[in-house]
Formats: structure tokens, sequence, C-alpha cells
């Protein structure tokens, strides 16, 4: 499965072990057997890590998934919260990008012991 979905195969292990991935059947000598469903969880799981959701999120998706309560309204909800959090992180984003621009073009650059990035970085 981790050849498939290009997903470490530790991180396969912790999914598995956090109970977000069920147990896979067992060959007769001990290997895991994956199948289609195991492959497609997996999928949802990469996919929701690429969007940033994080693992609690995740696993509160998949707990609506495996209990079949899910609604377009709950996965909406928590969708745009998680929209919000990330809006957020782009503002904090943008502001950081300020003020080192600003920061770096008050730089000189040159072999000299003064450095306007390290005092910016003493002054609050």
């Amino acid at each position: 499965m981790s050849k498939v979905t290009g997903c470490h195969l530790e991180t396969v292990r912790y999914y598995e072990k956090t109970g977000m991935m069920p147990d896979p059947r067992r060959s007769k000598t001990g290997y895991r057997l994956y199948d289609e469903t195991h492959v497609s969880r997996l999928r949802f799981i990469l996919r929701a890590r690429e969007l940033g959701f994080s693992i609690e999120d995740i696993r509160g998706l998949l707990t609506l998934i495996d209990g079949q309560l899910q609604t377009c309204s709950e996965v909406k909800q928590r969708t745009e919260s998680h929209l919000a959090d990330v809006r957020t992180k782009i503002d904090d984003l943008k502001r950081i990008e300020q003020v080192l621009a600003e920061t770096a073009a008050q730089c000189s650059g040159k072999d000299v012991p003064e450095c306007p990035v390290l005092e910016a970085l003493f002054h609050v």
C-alpha cells in the first residue's frame, strides 16, 4: 500500500496504530493484506493532510463517515472552520513577509558588524 499511495510505511503504521486506518487482514505468515478500502481511506487521509486538516479534524471527519452520520451541512461547517484558520494563517504569513522584506531591504549585506536584521530581532 505504501508503494501504491506514496505514503511512507511508518506513516501507514501510525494511522493504523491511532485507529484512523482499520486493521488489515493478515496472511498466514503475518503480512498485512490491504484491500481497496484501505487504499481509499489512506488516500482520503493523505489528501486531507495536504489541505491542512489536522489529525483531529480528519479523525472527526472519519468518525462521521464511519458512523454514517455525515451530512453535507456538518462537513461544510468543519471545512469552513478550517478555511477560517487557513485564512488567518495566510494573513499572518503576509505580515511576516512584509516585515522580513522591509528588514532585509535595510540590510547592506556587507561584511560589517552592524546588521539591521539582527537589530530588528532584538527589538519588538
